[in-house]
């Protein structure tokens, strides 16, 4: 099994998503859950500073900065899974529960990886210039801590962990849908070059359509941490 493909199943989410009933539909339900009161004050702080460092203002390189970011969290629940499995293996339920929670955080992964990686490739082919403190060190300190962050609190209460990505995710699809909505006739005149796209097994037409299927995924992994919480009682 290829897990760096996109999964078929999310794939036709996504898809169902670009209708904007379905997407409103499918966000309405937790578009008011109510994140306790660590992770909403960790998750402030993380969209507080990322707009000082990158602006309030959607843009390429401030989206790399956040694809970058936006990977760690499902690496962290992969850690936290297997720590945990070492300690409950006897637990058979447990242990398939934590398993599918790595499965899922391994595909959440690749899908991060392949938003930095293309929208990377776009900056670049628009001209944006990437400073090296900016642009790739401090993307790298915001996921370093925000990596043992999502870790501790996954071994403490996975609720705060999830809760925490629901923040995190939830400010990335209203940047992507702010950036759909003031720049989107001129994304719909700009191509997609990728080949690392095209293996993943997605072909957008255009800028539009890329940027809009990201947004699609934010939204399904800010519902999905809901949905874990929710499914589990943790």
């Amino acid at each position: 099994m290829e897990l760096t493909r996109g999964d078929t199943d999310l794939e036709a989410l996504n898809q169902a998503l670009n209708d904007p009933q379905a997407l409103a539909e499918y966000k309405r339900p937790y578009d008011d859950y109510k994140p306790s009161g660590l992770p909403r004050f960790l998750g402030s702080w993380l969209v507080i500073l990322g707009n000082t460092f990158y602006g309030h203002e959607p843009s390429y390189l401030k989206f790399r900065a956040v694809e970058v970011i936006a990977r760690v969290p499902y690496h962290s629940w992969a850690s936290a899974a297997y720590t945990m499995l070492t300690a409950t293996y006897t637990d058979e339920k447990k242990a398939m529960r934590l398993s599918n929670v790595a499965k899922y955080s391994r595909v959440a992964q690749d899908n991060e990886t392949m938003h930095v990686v293309v929208i990377s490739q776009i900056a670049k082919k628009e001209g944006e210039r990437a400073g090296f403190f900016l642009h790739t060190l401090m993307p790298m300190l915001f996921a370093f801590f925000y990596f043992w962050w999502s870790y501790l609190l996954y071994l403490v209460n996975p609720r705060y962990s999830y809760e925490l990505n629901y923040i995190f995710e939830n400010h990335a699809f209203e940047q992507y849908s702010r950036f759909l909505e003031t720049q989107g006739e001129t994304l719909k005149g700009k191509s997609v070059d990728s080949e690392f796209l095209v293996w993943y097994g997605r072909n957008p037409r255009n800028q539009y359509e890329f940027f809009q299927s990201i947004r699609n995924d934010e939204i399904i992994h800010r519902n999905t941490s809901i949905k874990e919480i929710e499914g589990h009682a943790l």
